[in-house]
Parts: structure tokens; C-alpha cells; sequence
């Protein structure tokens, strides 16, 4: 027995962001972003919330999966950006919902939250715990932004992303995934620093930093070698894999990835030209887009990886 999908759902805020608009706020242009990046807009939430979103993404899954929110046992989202430190975005989806006989909590592992919250499902699976998940992917980023640094604000959107697994006969064939814990400050952002009776520190808002050429660096050797772990694990070979449903970072990361993995860019769908970066949201909502479009069929191989903050990485293959 593996773990399966069986329904997928998406949510993206209703307010979109165009390149031109964000040259109006700061010195930026559509070339310059576009070409360095591959992004032309993204959704930005106004009245959206990491939680609201997220429940709407794990409705249109559970529709798909023909399953109520009761079946569920188990919640897991992975998400940087929940609307509060505590309680999780899980417990607010799973109140949402009506999910009353499910467990949940968070995973915060960057724009890998997606994958880890996948391969934990999937051990409960094996353990024997759990039958039905909701796995989601889920980001506010624009509240972490400072939004006169051109250099990231520009790269990322808001959204989520949810699929519902399950124990199944064909599904997950492998995974992998890692963290160097070492580079972690090359993409971080500070939480609220220490403020009690023994010291008092700045309240200022802290937003997010990246080095973005040791991300890139960090990002093209690390998800061909992760991916071509997985695959030779399940003896498959680069053009077995009918679709790779990569994080949507920077279109220049895939390239080099698919450069690399000797394999056409044709199987690399995208959605980062109109969403931009979503980090724990990415994966699933391209999954969520292509699956939408028909582009799957049974018996399918493909191919999901996250890599981002922490530094985290993961990979699967998995036969639809």
C-alpha cells in the first residue's frame, strides 16, 4: 500500500498585481522583472487570509475526491505565514470545514511545506494511523515583504494549494528530502524579537531577506540531484516522467533544471508567469492547474519537487 490522490483544489486571491502596476510603487519595469524572472503577474490578498484561502482550496479537493470533511483524519498544512502564532492554520481549516474527527497542525518548511506535509501523510499511511488526508500548501507572503525592495518583493504571490491522499494500491513510488540548516540565513525572515521586563528591543517589522545568488546556486544542483535520486530508486529514467510539477521560483531555475535533467522544458508546466512565487502554495497549485486541464491520466508518472527556505529540499515520484 502507497498514499494516492485522489482530489486537488486551488485558491488564489481575487486582486491581481501586474508588473507594470508594481513599476508604478517602485523602480522596477515588466522587462526587468519578466525577463530575470519569468513572472508577469501575481495575486496579492486583500481580504484573503492564509486560512480562508486554504479552506477554499481543501473544499474544491474534497469535492474532487468525493469525500466530506468528516472522512478526513488527518490536516497538515505547510505554510510560513499563518495568520497567527497560535492556533495553527490547520485547526483553522479544520474548524472551517467541519473536519471534527481529524488531527491537524503545521509544517513550516518554506516552499517545501508542501512536500513535507505529503511525505508525513505518508508515513502515517505506513504506520497504519491514518487512512484519509487534506494536505495543503498555503502563503500570505505579502504581509513579509518589504515592498520597496525590488530585489524580492517582486517575486512572490499569495494563494493555496490542497489535495486529499489517501491509502492506495499505485500513488506515491518514492521520496526524498533534506535540509542544511548551516545556509539557512541566505532566505529568512525574522520573527518578533524577545521584549520582557529583562530587555527591552526594537518593535520595528522585520521582512523578508534573500541572497538570491546562493539560493539559485543552492537551487539547480540540489533539485536535478534530488530528482534523480527518486528516480533511480524507483528504476525509472528522466523520460519516463510525463510532467515535472516543480516549486515556481524563478523560470531560469527550471531551465537549468531541466537542462540538466537532459529532459524537454515541455514537461515543465508553469505558473509562476501568472502567480509568481507562492512558496508552500507553488507545488499544489501547479498540480492543481494541470490536473484541472485534463493533462493527467491514470497510470501517469510525474515528478513534484520543493526546494527553498531553511535551506529544505524534497522530491517524489508518483504514478497517478
Amino acid at each position: 500500500m502507497t498514499t494516492r490522490i485522489i482530489g486537488t483544489g486551488r485558491c488564489l486571491p481575487e486582486h491581481i498585481v501586474t508588473n507594470d502596476d508594481l513599476a508604478k510603487i517602485m523602480d522596477t519595469s515588466d522587462e526587468w522583472i519578466a525577463s530575470r524572472t519569468g513572472i508577469r503577474k501575481r495575486h496579492i490578498a486583500k481580504e484573503e487570509t492564509t486560512a480562508s484561502m486554504s479552506a477554499e482550496a481543501a473544499k474544491r479537493a474534497l469535492k474532487q475526491a468525493g469525500l466530506s470533511p468528516e472522512e478526513i483524519d488527518l490536516i497538515i498544512v505547510g505554510t510560513i505565514t499563518g495568520d497567527y502564532v497560535t492556533p495553527s492554520t490547520a485547526c483553522e481549516v479544520q474548524q472551517i470545514i467541519g473536519a471534527e474527527n481529524a488531527v491537524a497542525f503545521d509544517i513550516n518548511a518554506a516552499c517545501s511545506g508542501f512536500m513535507f506535509a505529503l511525505n508525513t501523510a505518508h508515513a502515517y499511511f505506513q504506520s497504519g494511523i491514518y487512512q484519509n488526508a487534506l494536505i495543503i500548501g498555503a502563503e500570505t507572503l505579502s504581509k513579509i515583504m518589504d515592498w520597496g525592495d525590488r530585489s524580492t518583493s517582486v517575486l512572490f504571490g499569495d494563494g493555496a494549494g490542497a489535495a486529499v491522499v489517501t491509502k492506495g494500491d499505485a500513488g506515491l513510488l518514492n521520496f526524498t528530502q533534506g535540509s542544511d540548516g548551516a545556509k539557512g540565513m541566505v532566505l529568512a525572515c525574522k520573527n518578533r524579537s524577545n521584549n520582557n521586563p529583562l530587555i527591552s528591543t526594537s518593535k520595528e517589522m522585520k521582512y523578508t531577506y534573500m541572497d538570491g545568488q546562493e539560493v539559485y546556486k543552492f537551487a539547480v544542483s540540489k533539485v536535478p540531484e534530488s530528482i534523480k535520486k527518486v528516480l533511480a530508486e524507483a528504476h525509472l529514467e528522466p523520460e519516463d516522467i510525463k510532467y515535472y510539477i516543480l516549486h515556481q521560483a524563478n523560470i531560469r531555475i527550471i531551465q537549468s533544471v531541466a537542462k540538466r535533467l537532459k529532459v524537454s522544458e515541455e514537461k515543465f508546466p508553469i505558473s509562476l508567469d501568472h502567480c509568481g512565487n507562492i512558496s508552500a502554495g507553488s507545488v499544489p497549485i501547479l498540480l492543481d492547474e494541470v490536473n484541472e486541464k485534463g493533462m493527467l491520466e491514470k497510470g501517469d508518472k510525474i515528478v513534484m519537487a520543493g526546494f527553498g527556505a531553511g535551506l529544505t529540499w524534497s522530491a517524489c515520484v508518483m504514478e497517478w
